[in-house]
């Protein structure tokens, strides 16, 4: 009686028109794969209120860094890193970076512990509208404590010298540091779904982390460096979010075709330094296309 019931009352939401019935269902299906998204999310958010060590490492370690190392550098000469600027001001830009990059790149460690202790299996099973959601969930988990770490960095690095950039400047450190995290999270939940265990992931981590910070223009500019070096920090993605923002340290009156890179073989704008960056995203989750196909449909 009850599934007579429901199915006339499908039959009265149903249009004699198709286009409109197909419009329903895609607003349907989009507000169930909200809803499971969002209860994925908030999922996340309460393992991490139950473990805050996370967050609270993830504010600390930066934090020691931009003192550690201002404080290395300090008796530095005026100017050595150009523009007249501080080290605490050449610092601020790449700590930013690499804070939301390792977030970012432990983003398929949840992930892969779900995988071992079956909980992800029982997603798969349930009756989601997409499976995507439990990606979705994760990339705005991780994109979300990227944004209030580079919130408290950016805080912190005023305090200790480097300034603080206009309102604009401020929103597109924010659109760059989207964008870095975009693409690595992605590239990291690919992992999770590729590699047997969180020991392989774990190794790939530790294998990354450091060597891309240092094959950067994090802690020194590209003249500082060897010429091979140089080349190496060139095709570094982290290279193309560092450069912009430390334009907007030092640039109040910056504009989209203003140079902010000078690599060995071109000098680039800030609007093809976003490319760059888009292109990076783009590339990454076509790679994860193929894999997410295979795990989640």
């Amino acid at each position: 009686m009850t599934q007579t019931l429901n199915a006339i009352e499908q039959k009265q939401l149903l249009s004699p028109n198709p286009l409109v019935n197909r419009a329903l269902t895609k607003s349907n299906d989009f507000a169930d794969f909200s809803q499971e998204t969002l209860a994925l999310t908030k999922r996340l958010f309460i393992q991490l209120q139950r473990r805050p060590s996370t967050l609270i490492a993830g504010i600390i370690q930066p934090f020691m860094w931009l003192v550690l190392f201002g404080a290395l550098f300090f008796n530095a000469p005026q100017g050595l890193f150009g523009n007249d600027q501080n080290y605490a001001q050449f610092l601020a830009p790449g700590i930013i970076v690499f804070t939301a990059f390792s977030g970012a790149l432990n983003a398929g460690l949840p992930v892969m512990f779900d995988r071992e202790f079956g909980f992800l299996n029982r997603l798969l099973v349930a009756p989601l509208t997409s499976r995507f959601s439990i990606v979705a969930a994760s990339t705005i988990y991780i994109v979300s404590l990227s944004m209030i770490q580079t919130a408290v960095i950016v805080g912190a690095s005023s305090l200790l010298g480097a300034g603080l950039p206009d309102w604009a400047g401020l929103s597109a450190i924010a659109f760059i540091v989207f964008l870095i995290v975009l693409g690595v999270t992605a590239l990291s939940l690919g992992l999770a779904f590729a590699l047997p265990g969180h020991i392989e992931l774990i190794a790939v981590i530790f294998v990354t982390n450091l060597p891309l910070l240092f094959a950067s223009t994090a802690l020194a500019p590209l003249s500082f460096m060897a010429g091979w070096l140089q080349v190496i920090a060139s095709l570094n993605p982290l290279t193309y979010a560092i450069e912009p923002i430390r334009y907007l340290y030092l640039h109040q009156d910056w504009n989209f075709s203003s140079l902010v890179l000078q690599t060995p073989w071109a000098a680039l704008s800030f609007i093809q330094v976003l490319g760059v960056l888009l292109l990076f995203d783009a590339l990454v989750l076509s790679l994860i296309q193929p894999l997410l196909r295979r795990r989640f449909l």
